[in-house]
Formats: C-alpha cells, structure tokens, sequence
C-alpha cells in the first residue's frame, strides 16, 4: 500500500484526492503545521528539503505533487484524468498541468503572503495574479471544469492554490473562477479528501 506524508493545508489533499477517485487506499501519515504555520522537523527526516507530499511505494520515495499524480495515474492504468492521449486536448491538459506550478504558484504566493498576514496586496501583485486569473477564466471556456465536467490532473492540480485564494478572498474579481472553485468543491475526489484531512486551506 501506498504512504502519504501529508502536512495539513497542504498540497498532500491533492494526491489523497486522486486516490479517492480511483478507489485506492493509502497508509496517510499526517504532520502538523508549527504556530510559524511551517513544516515540522520530522519532514526534514523523510525528504531532505522536508517537502509534503511524498509518498512511498514498494520501495521508492516519490516528491512533487505534479510528478505523484502522474505516477499514480500511470500506477492504476488511469486514463480517465486525462484528455485521449495524442489529441490537441491532452497536449493543452500538460501544459496546464505543468503552468499550475511553474508559472502560477509563484504569481499567486505573491498575492497569498501578504494577505494571509492581513496585509493590504501591493498594487503590481494584484495585478499579477489578475492577468494569470484571467488566463485561467479563458481556460475553463463552458465549464464547469477545465476540460468540461469530469475532472482532470490539471484540475487537480489547480485547486490548492484556488483553495488558497478563496479562502484570502482573491478571486472576487473573477466570477468564472469563482464559479470554476465551486465546481470544484462539488468533486467526489475533493469532498472524499477534505472530509479525511481537512480542508486544503486554514480555516478563518
């Protein structure tokens, strides 16, 4: 059986929400956040840069939510989170998979750090993270989704810094994505995930 070194209100929901969706148990092993809301020492001892999530499996130690994903669905022979491999859309459903962290994480906690410390947002951080909410407002074109009305990794993906934003109030100038947070939440992955460890960002 797969274990999960999950930190609370952390990327960790994601991976525990994927197994939802594909009915796979894990051995979850929980950390606490420090009053500093860091990651404890004990991290430290299961990955060298003390990162959540990790997982462990027949004998590897896998980091990187992206790359725990996608060795999860490859694990199960999923092809359900994913648009038909080869196709235009699968191709689009990579790169919004890759953007979430390589070019999006970064935008947002720019955005995320001040608010969370109730700090007014600076003036070119706002504006930052609105052109990249905008992008993905273009992206979730019909809806609910990103790729229609089933999940996908991309979606998956996203919804811990949606997560994030909501919970700071940041997305009040993006109904689509406010919506798009909604559809989220309704997922049975994301319900089944947040119900076993809580939600992906702090409480009030």
């Amino acid at each position: 059986m797969i274990t999960l070194h999950a930190l609370q209100y952390s990327r960790a929901t994601r991976v525990l929400w994927l197994l939802a969706d594909l009915g796979q148990p894990c051995n979850r092993i929980d950390y606490d956040r420090t009053d500093a809301f860091r990651a404890p020492a004990e991290l430290s001892k299961v990955h060298p840069l003390g990162k959540s999530p990790v997982i462990e499996d027949d004998g590897e130690m896998i980091a990187e939510s992206a790359t725990i994903l996608r060795y999860l669905a490859a694990k199960f022979g999923d092809d359900t989170h994913t648009p038909p491999h080869g196709t235009a859309e699968f191709w689009r459903h990579e790169a919004l998979f890759d953007y979430v962290e390589a070019s999006f994480a970064e935008v947002a906690v720019r955005a995320i750090m001040p608010a969370f410390r109730g700090e007014p947002v600076p003036d070119d951080a706002k504006a930052a993270l609105d052109t990249h909410l905008a992008y993905i407002g273009a992206c979730i074109e019909d809806g609910p989704l990103l790729f229609g009305k089933d999940p996908m990794l991309a979606d998956i993906q996203i919804s811990y810094i949606i997560a994030l934003l909501a919970r700071l109030e940041l997305l009040a100038d993006h109904p689509k994505v406010l919506a798009y947070w909604d559809a989220l939440r309704e997922q049975p992955g994301y319900i089944a995930a947040t119900r076993a460890a809580g939600p992906m960002a702090p409480p009030s």
